[in-house]
């Protein structure tokens, strides 16, 4: 076999050690001849000592595998079989400007929800537009695999106006899910599967599947109990026990995100309390957990992911990323969580609309399983979402303050579009830099 080519869009990220991890301990059956790692000046340093980790990591791993650096994705995208995009356009400073200034409003502050959300997908959907152009020029028939969060509205984009239509949105929450199941219900991983549907961090898990028989009635009366038992939770987000009547009563399984917005009293609470006491906010304590973790990068006898990578929020990030390159290389055909094209699986939600559901996966992409209607208790919430994702792409491509302050407005975390329109002009002046589309506009 000839091997394969990936390039890894945001190569300085932290995470890239996962994803490299994942690509090493499937090589065997994902050969990769290439790996091209790329980033923009401002994360050149990052990038090098990342590289240079990944290059030992596969040297550790007796692997043939070349990684390539550099800050031109134009010299890395020819002959590529998948190009993966984990970009932060504004680095983590702009993170916390999504976090912090919805807080000084009292609204939510948080990274892919509410008016950060918004901010995040406004610099990022002409960004990774810019790539797919790049891809249809150079590599036009590369997967383009996006990690990047708001990762729904990311694809809502690609898949509306983007130059090729082999792309594919992915998440790390439906296979957190699965495994904080496996542990609740003492269940091995591999005997479980949950088919999933929804968007983007605001999946629900229809059915529990073990050894093809659906148990979610017993899960839900396990999570409705007095001890439920420890395993729902990711790293970035608390785990929320919800009262036993509103888990009966939803019928389903929400997903970790679902915490903002049913229970965003507290959320909002507990992070406005710690905005206020000390300033902080989740980027302020990424921002210290990625220093500690590129101290540790730097050493040059370190040729393993370190542990405390898992504090990052990325757990099962390589599964989730090299499960789904091996199965679309290999054609699987198994059922994996991702975000695509709806085509009629969701009824309700426009056919060229992005979604996030199980799927056969293909070397000809994801095949959605059907769906149709979403149970009653989902249904509303998911449609006041989509609307918010396609008006903000639009917002995003169009540089339109109207259509921006409307998108917030309807977001179901924003109280009132006077609010919204507060808090998006003060956005808009604090991330002019990576707004190029909102030039002049303001």
């Amino acid at each position: 076999m000839k091997g394969i080519k990936i390039v890894t869009i945001g190569g300085g990220s932290s995470y890239t050690p996962e994803l490299v991890e994942g690509f090493i301990l499937r090589y065997e059956h994902l050969p990769i001849r290439e790996l091209w790692l790329v980033d923009i000046e401002e994360g050149k340093e990052k990038l090098e000592i990342v590289g240079a980790l990944a290059k030992r990591m596969f040297e550790k791993a007796g692997l043939p595998t070349k990684v390539h650096l550099t800050l031109n994705r134009r010299e890395a995208l020819p002959g590529a079989d998948f190009v993966t995009t984990q970009l932060r356009v504004g680095l983590l400073k702009a993170r916390g400007l999504d976090e912090s200034i919805p807080l000084s409003h009292g609204l939510l502050g948080q990274e892919t929800n509410g008016a950060g959300g918004l901010f995040k997908a406004l610099r990022t959907v002409p960004v990774i537009l810019d790539i797919q152009k790049d891809i249809a020029e150079l590599c036009p028939d590369a997967w383009l695999i996006n990690f990047s969060n708001p990762a729904g509205i990311v694809t809502e984009a690609c898949l509306r106006y983007g130059a090729t239509n082999k792309v594919i949105g992915l998440c790390n929450v439906p296979i957190g899910i699965e495994r904080g199941i496996s542990n609740i219900m003492k269940i091995e991983p591999k005997r479980l599967w949950i088919k999933f549907a929804g968007l983007n961090h605001m999946v629900y898990g229809l059915n529990v599947f073990v050894d093809g028989v659906d148990i979610l009635d017993k899960v839900i009366n396990t999570l409705a109990s007095p001890d439920p038992g420890d395993g729902l939770e990711i790293r970035n987000i608390d785990a929320v026990t919800y009262g036993p009547e509103f888990v009966r009563g939803l019928g389903v399984l929400p997903c970790f995100y679902h915490a903002y917005y049913y229970r965003s009293d507290q959320q909002v609470k507990k992070m406005l309390e710690l905005f206020k006491k000390s300033g902080e906010t989740r980027a302020t304590q990424v921002q210290k957990v990625e220093a500690e973790l590129f101290e540790l990068y730097k050493d040059p006898d370190l040729a393993i992911k370190p542990p405390q990578l898992q504090q990052r929020g990325g757990a099962y990030y390589s599964d989730a990323a090299c499960n789904l390159i091996d199965s679309i290389y290999n054609d699987k055909h198994d059922i994996q969580t991702v975000n695509t094209v709806n085509n009629g699986t969701i009824t309700g939600i426009e056919h060229e609309s992005a979604i996030e559901a199980s799927c056969l996966i293909t070397k000809s992409g994801p095949i959605p399983l059907n769906v149709g209607k979403l149970p009653l208790q989902a249904h509303g919430l998911v449609q006041q979402m989509k609307s918010f994702e396609i008006l903000s792409a639009q917002a995003a491509i169009e540089g339109d303050i109207d259509k921006t302050i409307t998108a917030l407005t309807i977001n179901p975390l924003t109280p009132s579009d006077a609010i919204a329109k507060t808090v998006v002009y003060e956005m808009l002046e604090a991330h002019k830099k990576y707004l190029p589309n909102f030039a002049g506009k303001f």
